[in-house]
């Protein structure tokens, strides 16, 4: 049903560009009559613009689980406060990415930090083509800034990591054994109302042969909670057998490089000068704050585009 609902959307986008083309060759045909629409012809060429960029990227997506949802996890890298800082402001520019895509986000487990910040954060970006989109952030990204929790006004260097996996359905078999599992149980953290706060209602799973832990404390239900739990370790754990198949000589979880200097994908510099650049695409763009709003748009399709070109999927 989800590859039919693709392939009606497809046929879709295709009518509507086919229409699209019809109503610009019926301007320029009423242009040629002497009729001034030339402010029509602007618009929508401006609105075609932007479906054909829209489309080009949808293009670049061919891998067999890209049109997945994704599960997102952020790490603070080390620098207390000021990586669990920016650990919470690359949270919001996801977050905000996928309320500009028109995507659902659910928050799956929040580890505040001790003064500002996060120390964890685990949330699902549910729409189509999720996943594939959202694979350009997996790795360090790094922050310069002046910091405005040192009172000297200095400038500081931050990093945390992300990791994306796909959102596993029941259709794709992932065998857990139960010997294999931990289960603990514990009381939530954080803003959830009395019967949150006050049960073991929060679960935390690991696997023990890999060492995956995934935990979720979101629902009242203690049931609700380990079945979110269990759901993202089955897409972490399947995304370690992806890991496996695509390179046996790389290591497992491109996310979890030393979170510091030299091995960051992107570095977003607000002092002295406003900067973010891709260090593996080379893309710049000046307004910091544009990217760190969620307009993330370029720096996704420069690196599908420099995927395609180095050899197809990652």
């Amino acid at each position: 049903m989800r590859t039919r609902k693709r392939l009606e959307e497809l046929l879709a986008t295709n009518q509507d560009l086919d229409r699209r083309v019809s109503d610009l060759e019926t301007l320029f045909e009423l242009g040629r009559e002497g009729e001034d629409v030339s402010a029509d012809v602007r618009k929508e060429l401006g609105a075609l613009e932007e479906e054909l960029r829209r489309e080009e990227v949808r293009a670049l997506l061919g891998g067999e689980h890209d049109a997945r949802n994704a599960i997102v996890t952020i790490h603070p890298g080390a620098g207390g406060t000021e990586s669990q800082d920016w650990a919470e402001m690359l949270m919001r520019m996801y977050l905000k990415w996928a309320e500009h895509q028109g995507f659902t986000s659910i928050e799956y487990d929040r580890q505040a930090g001790e003064e500002a910040g996060i120390k964890s954060v685990t949330f699902s970006v549910q729409g189509d083509y999720v996943y594939g989109l959202l694979q350009s952030e997996i790795g360090v990204h790094r922050l310069v800034r002046i910091s405005p929790f040192d009172q000297a006004k200095r400038r500081h260097t931050s990093f945390a990591s992300v990791f994306v996996s796909p959102e596993i359905d029941e259709t794709i078999e992932i065998n857990i054994r139960p010997d294999d599992l931990r289960i603990d149980t514990f009381r939530a953290g954080g803003p959830g109302g009395q019967h949150v706060n006050m049960t073991d209602s929060a679960v935390r799973i690991t696997h023990l042969p890999t060492g995956t832990v995934t935990q979720c404390q979101a629902q009242r239900s203690q049931h609700k909670n380990k079945d979110v739990a269990m759901k993202m370790l089955r897409s972490k754990l399947f995304e370690l057998e992806l890991e496996k198949k695509r390179a046996e000589a790389r290591k497992l979880e491109d996310s979890k490089l030393d979170i510091d200097f030299g091995s960051q994908i992107r570095s977003y510099v607000l002092h002295p000068y406003q900067l973010v650049k891709d260090t593996r695409t080379k893309l710049e763009a000046g307004d910091v704050n544009r990217v760190l709003d969620g307009y993330l748009d370029p720096f996704i399709r420069s690196f599908l585009v420099a995927r395609r070109r180095d050899g197809g999927a990652a």
